[in-house]
């Protein structure tokens, strides 16, 4: 699937996460247990550095740059990442990406 064609049509009738960053679209799925959000993320869109509880993603198209405890590593199509609990990190989009984080907290976003 590219970045072209995105998510499919039942992913984007999901509630939008309610994001601070313009152009990007997370399509949010939620459990007690924790969340998933299904991003859209446009080339150049920097996520400073930042920490929250365990995190697990995986790049469906596009590449983004990540930093992870200190170490910066390129992540493209197919590779996944592991963030721990309270890990510091950020990221910066290279290019159009499509990306899903899967989050231990249940509440680490909000519907729009």
């Amino acid at each position: 699937m590219s970045q072209e064609s995105g998510y499919p049509e039942f992913i984007k009738s999901w509630p939008l996460a309610d994001l601070a960053f313009e152009g990007v679209k997370g399509y949010l799925l939620a459990a007690p247990q924790g969340q998933a959000v299904f991003f859209e993320l446009p080339a150049g869109v920097q996520v400073p550095p930042h920490s929250h509880g365990a995190q697990w993603g995986i790049v469906v198209s596009g590449s983004i740059e990540l930093t992870i405890g200190g170490e910066t590593k390129i992540y493209r199509r197919g590779d996944s990442y592991v963030i721990g609990d309270g890990e510091e990190h950020a990221a910066r989009v290279l290019e159009p990406s499509l990306i899903i984080d899967v989050f231990a907290d249940p509440d680490r976003y909000q519907a729009k």
